[in-house]
């Protein structure tokens, strides 16, 4: 692929916050043009609008946070490559005007440190992460087992910095507004462990974290963009481009599940044939599903894809030495910090001083990590996925949403390793701020003894995940 790894790497260098007024104001003043114009294929189309919904709840923690009563972690959920935006808008725009409204007077900033994957730069360049120093990003080397530059520094920012801080817990996008990805164990934890330094300097500050919701509508549903998407992607998988009559709009909802279906069967069994050919695994035909008919598809269909993410998973896992085990996110995670070992190679001090053989071998092994994480990376995109997603609610969001996610499964075959999305029309988000929650009630338990710390850390997780589901579904 153009954009593939060629080379070993030396280690990735952590990229420690320095918070600067002058690039803050700078972003902010820029926020509305971000917001706006992303240009990309056939639409200058970005965020029109963004409507935010019980942001009182978010200044009155501020105002309390400010007073050195409390410290607070906003927890978001996070379906698209925009959330961040829209988060900056919150707290920076929303927050602040809300408060002038509710006569508050909150010093300056109202913002926040926030944790980003410290990937992004590699693909976004150099500039992203001078930037996102500067505005108050933490790095955390998602694919590295326990990255403790990065949880240092954003345990160390929620008990001591002048500022709260900003978690998507579902660790990645997921695509899907209506859907919240089971969470990490992250969050929660960082709760616990921000309650416990304050507890032990004798600080009276309580902790809180607050579920944030995020749900993206298009301003105009875009049926005509959509189906020159769903047309491109015919004519790059093989199939014939099926024409819709325009003047169809009572049928228009089965027309378009229609295309997707059959796109989403040639799709699978052509990466069935692929696996079964050239990685020689066993993928039977599955049979016995009993139900109606149409049931029956959607059932078999999503076993199908599931049976196909476990393959393309045993395959990454069986040249990293893997055991197949845990969820699916789990079996990710363990994959990329393998790869990024073996491309990022913290084992030797100078790639520079290696011998020409050597360096040849160091480089073979970064390119084959390379090629056998994109197994997983094709994963990754249908975490989330269910087989009535789009049936059970037709609207063009999810059918948007759902050709945006094979879009980016056909892009990464095509060997583009960060696809660019094409924008189909101009859309509003709806931000929710949910009611916080309070850790140090749970402190007593989770101070009582190792089992219950992580029995703590998972209760609080659940009960994180059910209130970001109750903020999206309103």
């Amino acid at each position: 692929m153009s954009d593939s790894i060629q080379h070993a790497q030396p280690p990735l260098a952590f990229i420690p916050p320095r918070l600067n007024p002058l690039v803050l104001r700078i972003v902010q003043w820029l926020l509305p043009i971000l917001l706006r114009f992303r240009l990309r294929r056939w639409l200058p189309a970005g965020i029109s609008h963004i409507e935010a919904e019980n942001v009182k709840v978010l200044v009155d923690l501020y105002q309390q946070f400010q007073a050195g009563k409390i410290r607070f972690l906003m927890a978001f959920h996070h379906p698209e490559v925009e959330d961040p935006l829209s988060m900056f808008y919150l707290i920076n725009r929303a927050v602040p005007r809300a408060a002038r409204q509710l006569g508050i007077r909150l010093q300056y900033p109202t913002h926040s440190y926030f944790v980003y994957e410290r990937g992004m730069t590699l693909w976004a360049g150099d500039w992203l992460g001078w930037m996102f120093s500067r505005i108050g990003g933490i790095p955390i080397h998602r694919g590295k087992h326990l990255d403790w530059s990065g949880m240092r520094t954003a345990r160390d920012v929620f008990v001591n910095g002048t500022l709260p801080i900003g978690i998507a817990p579902e660790g990645a996008t997921n695509g899907h507004s209506e859907i919240i990805s089971p969470l990490e164990p992250g969050v929660a934890q960082l709760g616990f462990w921000c309650a416990e330094s304050l507890h032990k300097a004798n600080r009276p500050e309580q902790v809180f974290i607050v579920p944030i919701g995020i749900r993206y509508h298009y301003a105009e549903p875009p049926w005509s963009n959509l189906d020159k998407l769903l047309s491109q992607m015919e004519a790059d998988s093989g199939l014939s481009v099926q024409q819709i009559d325009p003047s169809a709009v009572d049928n228009r909802e089965k027309i378009y599940y229609q295309r997707l279906l059959r796109l989403g069967e040639y799709l699978l069994s052509e990466m069935e044939e692929f696996y079964r050919r050239f990685y020689h695994q066993n993928l039977p035909e599955l049979t016995g599903m009993e139900s109606n008919p149409s049931t029956h598809s959607n059932q078999l269909l999503l076993a199908r894809l599931q049976r196909l993410l476990d393959t393309a998973l045993q395959v990454a896992e069986e040249y990293f030495g893997l055991k197949s085990q845990g969820t699916v996110i789990d079996r990710c995670r363990r994959l990329e910090e393998a790869g990024w070992s073996n491309i990022y190679r913290e084992d030797i001090p100078d790639l520079n001083t290696l011998a020409p053989f050597k360096r040849g071998l160091a480089d073979w092994v970064a390119q084959e990590s390379e090629r056998h994480m994109r197994h997983m990376r094709l994963v990754e995109s249908f975490v989330a996925v269910t087989s009535t997603y789009v049936q059970e609610k037709p609207t063009a969001e999810r059918f948007a949403e759902t050709t945006l996610l094979m879009f980016d499964f056909i892009s990464r075959i095509k060997e583009k390793k960060i696809p660019r999305r094409p924008r189909l029309g101009w859309r509003q988000v709806r931000m929710t701020v949910g009611e916080p929650i309070c850790v140090n009630d749970r402190w007593s338990t989770y101070h009582s003894s190792r089992q219950a710390a992580r029995q703590s850390v998972t209760d609080l997780t659940q009960d994180l995940q059910k209130a970001l589901e109750k903020l999206i579904s309103v």
